[in-house]
């Protein structure tokens, strides 16, 4: 399916080389004010930068509203968000059709699909269709900033190069405003020679990104099976590059102690807070009140510019394959604001849940 949540909904539509990407979103209350510039800038942060890691691809990724909006307001009426797809090109795809790109989906979809999956680029299972979750994604966030509930999204890893633990301060004013999204400014600097490297050797690296929710209420999850952490999930990997998602310690903590993995409560400023936060801000599948921190495993990007092996599906025999186009060297500086995006919906859809949202903003 194409849709995701439950009273806050998303369904996302488009494909890489098609006409266009965009998103309805249904459930948003009215009266929320929202004009096409709250959107851009988030989408301007997803869009393809300067340096070794971006694609040559160059996209105006302009926002339109197409409806559930009147005179700055939505109306409650379905939000449709459009962006059209302007630099395109499909001749590197045509010579390399039937020859599926190892580590994309163009297999796995020429089989479920009978063939008749968009081709081009991916299709629908590009990373352009990230796009449309941004888009999303800031709509939600708006809807959180009515309870105080903020998410943060940095690099902290790319190529093995692991940035050093920074204060949120220091990520918020840092990480934005860094080509590669890292709030350690001597960290970024060696993955951007890490890239350069291995971009010029004709390969891509991988990396990792965490999230932060902060201020977020206590109680948002429904157990068993709708789980703060398990929906979260779920968005986060429907993003095409992410492999792994991890909460809290993750899986450092089956390598611990429940004396050292346990996080005592105590009380803080009259309120009733963690010591520490192995458990990621979600106990039981219900947010705890401390922030929830998720850490998202993102791969290389498979088109590389090395021969690889595949196989041709019209003839049934092997193949080699050199995949043109323009691709990302490294994919996660542009996931970084995807990430976010898709912590904001999940958690808009809850607090929605939760009644902490009015169906009305007044």
């Amino acid at each position: 399916m194409n849709s995701l949540g439950k009273l806050f909904t998303i369904t996302c539509f488009g494909e890489s080389h098609g006409k266009g990407v965009g998103v309805i979103v249904d459930g948003c209350p009215a009266g929320l004010p929202l004009t096409e510039a709250d959107i851009q800038k988030d989408v301007d942060r997803r869009r393809a930068g300067e340096g070794a890691a971006a694609t040559t691809r160059r996209e105006a990724d302009r926002v339109e509203i197409l409806s559930g909006t009147s005179g700055g307001f939505t109306t409650g009426a379905p939000i449709a968000l459009m962006i059209w797809n302007r630099d395109v090109g499909d001749s590197d795809y045509e010579k390399i059709r039937f020859k599926p790109r190892p580590g994309h989906a163009d297999y796995t979809a020429y089989m479920k699909y009978g063939g008749f999956s968009d081709w081009r680029g991916g299709g629908m299972f590009s990373g352009r269709i990230t796009a449309a979750f941004v888009m999303a994604g800031a709509i939600a966030q708006k809807l959180l900033n009515r309870l105080g509930t903020e998410v943060i999204a940095h690099t902290v890893e790319i190529g093995g190069i692991a940035a050093r633990p920074m204060s949120l301060e220091t990520i918020r004013k840092k990480a934005g405003a860094d080509p590669l999204r890292c709030a350690d400014a001597a960290a970024s600097r060696r993955m951007a020679e890490a890239i350069a490297r291995t971009k010029a050797g004709g390969d891509s690296l991988g990396g990792v990104i965490e999230g932060v929710a902060l201020n977020v209420p206590v109680g948002l999850g429904e157990p068993v099976f709708d789980s703060l952490d398990g929906e979260l999930a779920k968005a986060i990997l429907a993003i095409p590059a992410v492999k792994g998602v991890e909460f809290g310690a993750g899986f450092a903590a089956a390598r611990r102690k429940g004396s050292e993995n346990n996080d005592p409560f105590v009380i803080k400023e009259g309120k009733i807070v963690t010591a520490t936060n192995n458990a990621g801000g979600i106990i039981g599948g219900i947010s705890s009140g401390m922030p929830v921190v998720v850490r998202v495993a993102v791969k290389p990007t498979p088109s590389i510019a090395l021969e690889q092996n595949t196989v041709d599906l019209k003839k049934m025999q092997p193949a080699r394959l050199r995949v043109g186009g323009r691709h990302d060297a490294c994919i996660v500086p542009r996931a970084v604001p995807v990430v976010a995006a898709m912590m904001a919906v999940t958690l808009c859809d809850f607090a929605l849940q939760a009644g902490l949202i009015p169906r009305v903003i007044k």
